[in-house]
């Protein structure tokens, strides 16, 4: 059994919900959000989980015994997708806040997440915690293309394929393919992209993926994953001329939750923007528990070898 575990940047609470999952026994799980709709989910959800607050006040918390941290610190500055601020983005460099952390309470074990990223980022943050890092794709446990980076202290291996295709998890529209919408330039002569060719207006295009039988990456933007009866390749216009509901369609709640390997209906009773935000900014559920698999495994051998000496 773990004595207590302290979750930094908790969302909502996909590291305890795999905890649970997986058997893992403790005293006290301490959560630390300020998301205020995250926090209320968990209250309903985990009711015996003691909230924190914000990170930057952990010298206030004055916590005991604590065996487990894990953490998803904020990712904006590492992400390919943003300005690559890295350690200067104000949310991204609440690393070195996880770090105080981590270096005042000494956990036995420690668990940390963040997005894929640069190689000199990437590697610095190894030195920083000194442990190699995973590289997950969530494709091997559910229907979305999620790649991360897990730096732990006890040794996993990769998880097994379990080959989960997108049509499984979809309400309606199964044979359809996943997509996203974006904005391109288009030359008409070409029907090409000309993104350098200031001259040409943006273009909204619903662009099929390589690999339509999984979803992206979930994200708080609605058109970043939805499903269409396209084929691979793009097809402008999808605002104009395309015809939601007959071309293409959002992905519901219980889809999105489901990306996510959450249980249906786990952030129920909020407007559908905010439940996707806080299920686009949550773990997938079934990376998390492979991880805690492993060490459940290696708490167990230790306390065998324990009895046996």
């Amino acid at each position: 059994m773990l004595k207590n575990v302290l979750s930094l940047f908790d969302g909502i609470s996909c590291g305890r919900l795999a905890l649970d999952n997986v058997g893992m026994e403790y005293l006290k799980y301490y959560a630390s959000e300020i998301d205020k709709n995250a926090n209320d989910l968990v209250r309903k959800r985990f009711p015996n989980t003691i909230q924190l607050g914000d990170v930057n006040d952990w010298k206030e918390w004055g916590l005991e015994d604590i065996d487990l941290i894990i953490a998803g610190s904020p990712c904006q500055g590492f992400s390919c997708s943003g300005n690559q601020e890295n350690f200067n983005h104000i949310k991204s460099k609440l690393f070195y806040v996880f770090l105080e952390v981590l270096n005042h309470y000494k956990p036995k074990y420690f668990l940390l997440e963040n997005v894929k990223m640069r190689a000199e980022w990437l590697e610095k943050i190894t030195e920083y915690v000194g442990v190699e890092p995973m590289v997950i794709n969530s494709s091997l446990v559910s229907a979305q293309l999620r790649t991360r980076v897990y730096w732990m202290n006890w040794d996993c291996e990769m998880p097994q394929d379990k080959e989960i295709v997108l049509s499984s998890i979809l309400t309606s529209n199964s044979e359809w393919n996943s997509a996203s919408i974006s904005g391109r330039r288009i030359d008409p002569n070409t029907n090409k992209r000309s993104d350098h060719n200031k001259d040409l207006p943006y273009t909204q295009c619903v662009e099929v993926r390589q690999n339509p039988t999984k979803s992206g990456c979930l994200t708080t933007a609605d058109k970043d994953s939805i499903i269409t009866k396209f084929k691979t390749g793009r097809h402008p216009n999808a605002y104009t001329e395309l015809i939601q509901g007959e071309d293409w369609r959002l992905l519901n709640m219980e889809e999105i939750e489901a990306l996510q390997t959450l249980p249906k209906d786990y952030t129920i009773g909020y407007p559908v923007s905010v439940r996707r935000s806080m299920v686009g900014n949550g773990w997938t559920v079934s990376v998390i528990e492979h991880l805690l698999k492993s060490l459940k495994n290696e708490i167990t051998r230790k306390v065998n070898k324990g009895r046996d000496e």
